[in-house]
């Protein structure tokens, strides 16, 4: 079963991400900030992270550079998710996520992203 960590300050966006994952058969695990996230994935070594962008105490550009360059974690996917537009892609990716997911969003569609970042089909 793969592992997938959601990141993101509003227990709500949490909630959603992980009931909509978890219906595809993903173990989902959580964390409300980029320092937790970070520890998180040092213990989990999650397949796929879905990071918010604007978070406070880290955000999720600097929390997906340390993760996208810690040797026990840097195999990791990093997806941003994000309610600004697509302006911050370049910066995204420059810190090491692999693609930036836009809110408001389809459940399918992150479905979809997910199982094309993993390259499986659920």
């Amino acid at each position: 079963m793969k592992k997938i960590l959601i990141v993101d300050d509003s227990k709500e966006i949490r909630q959603l991400v992980k009931t909509t994952l978890e219906m595809s058969d993903y173990k989902v695990f959580e964390a409300c900030n980029g320092s937790k996230a970070i520890e998180m994935a040092r213990k989990n070594k999650p397949d796929v992270i879905i990071m918010d962008l604007m978070m406070p105490l880290m955000d999720g550009i600097e929390a997906t550079r340390l993760i996208s360059r810690d040797p026990d974690t840097k195999d990791c996917h990093i997806i941003i998710l994000t309610g600004s537009d697509e302006k911050y892609r370049k910066m995204v990716v420059d810190a090491g996520a692999d693609d930036l997911f836009v809110k408001p969003f389809s459940p399918l569609d992150l479905i979809a992203k997910v199982d094309r970042i993993l390259g499986t089909t659920i």
